[in-house]
């Protein structure tokens, strides 16, 4: 969540625009895929994951296929 947050602040003060913008939306996509693939093992784990990932998609941010193909993953069982 930290990673995911400096990436909103790096996107507000380059204000949008040009290269660095899209080099941080880039990072920002590849964060959350990282936090949708986080395969959350303690049910501490899995309330902070589902309460991070309502929030962003409460914002309209969780909308990509991938996503939501990675977060399904992330909960499937590998034992």
């Amino acid at each position: 969540m930290t990673a995911y947050g400096a990436f909103g602040k790096v996107v507000h003060e380059v204000g949008g625009r040009g290269r660095d913008y899209d080099n941080a939306n880039r990072e920002e996509e590849r964060a959350l895929l990282a936090i949708c693939a986080y395969p959350a093992a303690t049910q501490g784990d899995r309330l902070a994951k589902a309460r991070y990932l309502l929030e962003i998609e409460a914002r309209g941010e969780l909308d990509v296929p991938d996503q939501m193909q990675t977060l399904l993953r992330s909960m499937m069982w590998k034992g």
